[in-house]
């Protein structure tokens, strides 16, 4: 039993990857990493004071924007601490432990977004479908406790991973394909048997990412009959404007997740730069994104946005 649930390898570090192949560039993508960071953490900082400000926007809907804004923060404060160390101040060493912990609040943070994207999606199902039934079906009760099953969901489904890589043992070159710790990526490097982290992902991916987008797809051929059932083209319109934002996100968020996903699954020949740039897609443009369209498409928000701009040229 002890040797489950401890690291048998000799191994105490890992070493991050940056883009060996673009050299010489390091401090142009160091900017522009430190250029993405800051776009996604203030976006979604402002999204969150305006949702807190605005008392219009005290809604189910914005109280799940809210709360992926807060995801999308812990996403890129999870990856920001080693992609600086190894592409800023070329530190491209990490603790085993250290690694293992970032690897869960990766995954944590990437189902967490699964699970609010599905709830963002019942809120518009909800709010087309049946909207006279919306606020007793998604009272500020209710909000919080489908806000909570999803962590915990996420948090028991990622969990397992760290202990499953700890019993195996690492005795290869521990140099990984990011500058950040992923679990497709982890399980190439040790030597013994990883059929049983193989199979838990595949697992958990089916489990989560599988049934969460399959129930959105379902969410949308329900709303999109109860939007052809209106008799009005503006009507039609103007009720599937309302799901705009929430399309773009779930779009931004699923492709990179399934193009990584098969990429380390199925093109293992594929050249390694392949590999990073499909993960940075994957990992920076939905936090980066998010507010973005959110500010646009949103009239409350976009209106709050201009009037905090006019007051900052005043």
């Amino acid at each position: 039993m002890r040797y489950l649930w401890t690291n048998t390898s000799s191994t105490s570090s890992f070493t991050l990857t940056g883009f060996p192949e673009l050299e010489g560039l390091e401090h142009w993508l160091a900017a522009l990493f430190l250029l993405l960071y800051a776009i996604s953490i203030l976006g979604n900082m402002l999204i969150l004071f305006i949702v807190k400000e605005e008392q219009s926007l005290h809604q189910p809907m914005y109280y799940f924007l809210s709360l992926l804004s807060v995801n999308d923060l812990g996403v890129s404060f999870s990856t920001l601490p080693t992609v600086l160390a190894a592409m800023y101040f070329h530190i491209p060493e990490t603790a085993f432990e250290a690694c293992l912990a970032q690897m869960f609040f990766i995954h944590f943070f990437s189902w967490t977004e699964s699970g609010i994207l599905l709830a963002m999606s019942f809120d518009r199902y909800v709010a087309i479908c049946n909207p006279l039934r919306y606020s007793t079906m998604l009272t500020d009760a209710r909000v919080a406790h489908i806000g909570t099953s999803i962590i915990i969901r996420s948090f028991c489904m990622v969990f397992p991973l760290p202990f499953l890589l700890k019993r195996l043992p690492f005795c290869k070159a521990n140099v990984l394909t990011h500058s950040y710790c992923l679990h497709p990526d982890l399980i190439r490097l040790p030597c013994g048997d990883t059929t049983i982290n193989s199979m838990y992902g595949l697992f958990i991916v089916i489990s989560a990412f599988g049934v969460d987008s399959v129930l959105i797809f379902l969410s949308y051929i329900l709303i999109l009959h109860s939007v052809l059932a209106i008799t009005s083209q503006e009507g039609r319109l103007k009720t599937l404007n309302t799901c705009v934002s929430h399309i773009c996100a779930v779009l931004i968020f699923y492709v990179p997740m399934v193009s990584v996903s098969m990429v380390h699954r199925f093109g293992k020949h594929a050249p390694e730069y392949v590999h990073r740039f499909m993960s940075l897609i994957y990992l920076f443009v939905p936090p980066m994104l998010n507010p973005i369209i959110y500010s646009i498409k949103t009239k409350e928000i976009r209106k709050r946005l201009c009037k905090m701009l006019l007051e900052l040229k005043l």
